[in-house]
C-alpha cells in the first residue's frame, strides 16, 4: 500500500458522524525505532563512560527518556542534567535516523487509509519528543494522517498516567469513551485504560500472551476492520 495517497483533512465538526477517534502510539506502532533507540542509549552511555544493563531497554519501553535516565539508568537525579541528557539521547536518536532506511510498520499504512476513508480522526499520543515524531513523519510521508500530535513535551505526567491520552481526545474533541488506542507496550496499556479507553495491541515488541491486558490484539493493523474497533468500544 502506497503511503503516497492522499489524506483527507476534512473538519472535526460533525461528531455524530464520527465513528470513534484513533489514538496511536508512536514508537513499536507507528514505525519499529527499537533498534534506533537502543543504538542511540548505548552512544549515550558510551559518551558518558556508562554501561546499560541487560533487559534495562525492554523495561524503560514506552516511558519517557527522563524516566528512564533517572530510574532505569540511575544516571541523574537533578532535573537540569536529566533534562540535558534526556535532550542529548534524542538528539543522538534523530543523527541515527537521518542515516537509517525507516519505513512504516507492516498494515499501517492501509490501516490508516481505511480510518481516513471511514471518517475516524488520528492522533499520535507519545511519550518521544515531537522533533522525533515530525522528522520520521516527513520521512515516511505521513503528516496529514494525524489531526493531532501529544507528544513528550506536552504532558507532565507520562505512561503509565493517562495524561497523554486524554490530551490526545482532547484534541480530536472527543470524549474518552469514543476513543479507541493502538499500543505495544505495557505501561501503554495501562495508561489507555486509566484514560477510560479501549486497547488493541500490536505484538511488535511482546508476545500475544504477553498482551493478554489489552482488550485486542493483533499481529498488525490492517488485520482490523472499522466495525471490529466499533463493536469493540460497545462491549
Amino acid at each position: 500500500m502506497n503511503s503516497c495517497r492522499q489524506f483527507s483533512s476534512a473538519s472535526i465538526s460533525q461528531q455524530a458522524a464520527i465513528p470513534f477517534g484513533a489514538i496511536f502510539d508512536w514508537d513499536g506502532v507507528i514505525i519499529d525505532s527499537a533498534r534506533l533507540h537502543e543504538e542511540s542509549w548505548h552512544q549515550l552511555a558510551r559518551e558518558l563512560g556508562k554501561t546499560i544493563a541487560p533487559g534495562s531497554f525492554i523495561r524503560g519501553f514506552g516511558m519517557k527518556s527522563a524516566r528512564i535516565i533517572e530510574e532505569i539508568h540511575g544516571w541523574a537525579t537533578e532535573p537540569e542534567e536529566i533534562a540535558r541528557l534526556t535532550n542529548r539521547k534524542e538528539a543522538l536518536y534523530r543523527e541515527i535516523v537521518k542515516r537509517s532506511k525507516i519505513e512504516p510498520l507492516p498494515g499501517v499504512v492501509e490501516w490508516l487509509h481505511r480510518l481516513n476513508e471511514a471518517g475516524v480522526p488520528c492522533a499520535v499520543a507519545s511519550s518521544t519528543q515531537r522533533l522525533n515524531i515530525d522528522a520520521v513523519l516527513e520521512r515516511i510521508g505521513l503528516r496529514r494522517a494525524f489531526r493531532a500530535i501529544v507528544s513528550a513535551e506536552d504532558v507532565t505526567h507520562g505512561k503509565p498516567a493517562p495524561e497523554v491520552f486524554e490530551k490526545a481526545a482532547d484534541r480530536l474533541k472527543l470524549p474518552a469513551g469514543r476513543c479507541v488506542v493502538f499500543e505495544d507496550a505495557h505501561v501503554g496499556i495501562e495508561a489507555a485504560h486509566a484514560a477510560g479507553m479501549k486497547v488493541v495491541a500490536v505484538t511488535t515488541t511482546h508476545s500475544v500472551g504477553e498482551l493478554r491486558a489489552a482488550d485486542l490484539v493483533v499481529r498488525q493493523l490492517d488485520e482490523l476492520t472499522i466495525e471490529q474497533v466499533k463493536t469493540l468500544l460497545s462491549s
